[in-house]
């Protein structure tokens, strides 16, 4: 176990010295997707039809949406885009997660072939010629927005959330 244990430690290591822009990338993007996971499991299903105001969407519908946007951004990347109508097709907190759990696997998936050299190709994004790596650092900002949103619900409800949470 032990052995394993190094092992993967030192193929970490390795991919990060040889892909540090990559990784840099990859790390944000894995503590955007924790607090959008673990904020999505901890708001009650009651709460998933809130919304501060008529014209914003309700929580649940912003967990549909951070799906959406897993598919439409790293589909350029993935080289096989994918659209799921998240927000349209899926209701329910149990099946917003699943929705959005498999939308994250699909994000690490385009993440988890990338090369510090592929990340400068460029691919077609809303019409707009730009890098493999802009466009998941787009991702990201995208997913940090909604995530700010989805902070303000939480508040007006009395949720802290995750990003505020005491370090274990």
């Amino acid at each position: 176990m032990r052995i394993i244990a190094v092992t993967l430690f030192a193929a970490a290591t390795l991919a990060a010295q040889n892909n540090p822009i990559v990784t840099t990338s990859k790390a944000s993007y894995a503590e955007i997707k924790d607090y959008v996971l673990r904020t999505a499991e901890k708001v009650p299903e009651e709460l998933y039809s809130f919304k501060p105001t008529p014209d914003v969407r309700t929580f649940g519908q912003l967990i549909a949406h951070e799906a959406d946007g897993q598919y439409e951004l790293c589909g350029p990347v993935a080289a096989r885009p994918v659209t799921k109508d998240v927000e349209k097709n899926v209701k329910g907190k149990a099946a917003l997660i699943a929705a959005l759990k498999d939308a994250f696997a699909y994000c690490d998936a385009a993440y988890a072939t990338m090369t510090d050299a592929d990340a400068g190709k460029m691919v077609s994004l809303f019409g707009q010629k730009m890098t493999k790596i802009g466009v998941m650092d787009m991702n990201i900002a995208h997913s940090d927005e909604h995530y700010g949103n989805l902070v303000t619900y939480m508040r007006i409800k009395g949720i802290v959330p995750p990003s505020s949470e005491p370090k274990k």
